[in-house]
């Protein structure tokens, strides 16, 4: 049923009634903030901006008002960025002061502005600087992560080894290779694929990541206070948020019973500890509720944004068949049929290298970004930005930005590559954002997203059931994330 008539009716008969109560409560905000579109009162900027595609909507304002302008998301204001030069100037140069965290109602309603991604000021730098210390302890980015990767990536090849070269959908199976990661370092081990419980907890990850993006989501964004009182699919977001939360607050109670302070697990018992050591400080960050959310953070994080990458992934090598065959030939090449690809290989494999950074820039998975804040009154390109106004860094802009990439619109490896054929960095990717809120996951993703994809190519070829020129790599749902088209094909062994 599409319920969306039935909202918007909903929604004009919440805003006459508050419309009858408001008393006079100005949209602006003190200082000089960028010009834009001029809002309603109450609906902001609702009627220039597509809930359904807000990137494209908003790179039309851009055509108008420039690289920096303000919108109105119901009464809040956003001050948006658009291309790589704005968005490189504020997270970047001018990290500290745009490093705290913007407005996510959809979201905030769940976390309180608690745990790792959510949270601003001491308490944020605090748990970022604890996760990172522990994350490596663990063996983000070492040896130890690498090879846990190549054990789930074998254990996928398997998975699909079983299939026959029937068809199938790999959206499940390539969910729980990933989350299996992500799970060894923040719980202390892996699920069985056919465990009923984690296949229950992928999906309710996998299903998140689409309601969080779709109409819905976005109209939460746009009116948290309304939609909190209206039916709708949206309510199914705090659900599955609270069935998250309640399988790791159970990890959590499981860890503290068999809790060894001289010998600690994964990442959970190692904040027990700390919870431990600062027990007597008032002033700790370091609560039950904070590592649960901070769990939940990296675990639906380590999930998502990788599993769909590799699933986008898959889909475009089977558009494009060539470079499918030209990644085989690098791996034939530099890794022969028998070892595993090594995260070290991709200095002698430019092409596959090239290729995975263009999967990411093309698909852009994150394509508003995380909303950022202003830490302190900010003067910016000649605007005054009070304290705590929130900041939309379009990442979308950057990867489409025709002065950094010759052909933004197209899927094109060369993006990454020089004149000689070698692998060339771009300032230019920001697919895990930048500056001070850089993902802190970017270095297990890197490695996650060559070694799963090398690992498979390596083994299959991914056959499509439709002609190539009939595969749609436009995303089917484009919010708060890109979510590809469902397809199924053939792993055919080589």
């Amino acid at each position: 049923m599409d319920f969306s008539m039935v909202t918007v009716a909903l929604l004009m008969i919440c805003i006459t009634c508050l419309l009858l109560f408001w008393k006079g409560k100005r949209l602006g905000t003190k200082g000089c903030l960028p010009p834009g579109p001029r809002p309603l009162p109450i609906v902001g900027n609702l009627f220039q901006l597509d809930p359904k595609d807000m990137v494209q909507s908003l790179m039309a304002l851009r055509e108008r008002y420039g690289s920096v302008y303000t919108i109105y998301l119901g009464s809040q204001p956003f001050v948006v960025l658009c291309g790589f030069q704005a968005v490189k100037e504020a997270l970047v140069d001018r990290g500290e002061e745009f490093s705290g965290r913007g407005d996510l109602p959809v979201v905030f309603r769940f976390t309180q502005g608690d745990g790792i991604a959510f949270s601003n000021g001491d308490k944020w730098k605090m748990l970022r600087r604890f996760a990172i210390q522990t994350l490596r302890e663990f063996g983000m980015g070492r040896r130890s992560i690498e090879e846990r990767i190549q054990e789930e990536a074998w254990c996928m090849v398997e998975e699909l080894a079983k299939t026959k070269a029937e068809p199938v959908d790999p959206t499940s199976l390539i969910s729980r290779a990933v989350s299996n990661v992500i799970c060894s370092v923040v719980f202390g081990d892996r699920f069985d694929y056919e465990d009923k419980k984690f296949l229950t907890l992928v999906g309710l990850v996998n299903d998140n990541f689409q309601r969080l993006s779709s109409w819905w989501g976005q109209m939460y964004n746009l009116f948290p206070h309304l939609m909190y009182y209206l039916p709708g699919p949206h309510n199914r977001i705090f659900e599955n948020f609270e069935k998250l939360r309640l399988f790791v607050l159970e990890m959590v109670k499981i860890h503290q019973e068999t809790l060894d302070s001289s010998s600690p697990r994964d990442f959970i018992d190692c904040f027990l500890l700390k919870m431990q050591q600062e027990k007597k400080d008032p002033c700790s960050y370091f609560h039950t509720n904070t590592l649960v959310m901070t769990t939940h953070n990296l675990f639906f994080g380590g999930t998502e944004t990788t599993s769909t990458t590799l699933r986008y992934g898959i889909l475009i090598l089977m558009k494009y068949p060539d470079m499918q065959a030209k990644v085989y030939e690098e791996i034939s090449r530099v890794v022969g049929p028998h070892r595993s690809p090594s995260f070290e290989d991709r200095v002698q494999m430019p092409f596959t290298e090239a290729l995975v950074h263009e999967i990411q820039r093309f698909i852009d998975i994150l394509p508003m970004g995380i909303p950022h804040a202003v830490t302190t009154d900010t003067h910016f390109r000649g605007y005054v930005l009070p304290k705590g106004t929130n900041i939309m860094p379009v990442l979308y802009s950057v990867h489409k930005d025709v002065t950094q990439f010759k052909d933004p619109e197209a899927f094109d490896p060369t993006h990454f590559l020089d004149e000689k054929g070698g692998f060339r960095r771009r300032d230019a990717f920001m697919a895990f954002s930048a500056g001070k809120r850089v993902c802190l996951g970017e270095g297990l993703a890197r490695m996650e997203n060559f070694l799963f994809l090398t690992t498979l190519v390596q083994r299959f070829t991914f056959q499509p059931l439709i002609p190539t020129e009939e595969i749609d790599i436009s995303p089917l749902i484009s919010g708060l994330g890109n979510v590809p088209r469902p397809y199924k094909f053939r792993a055919i062994p080589r």
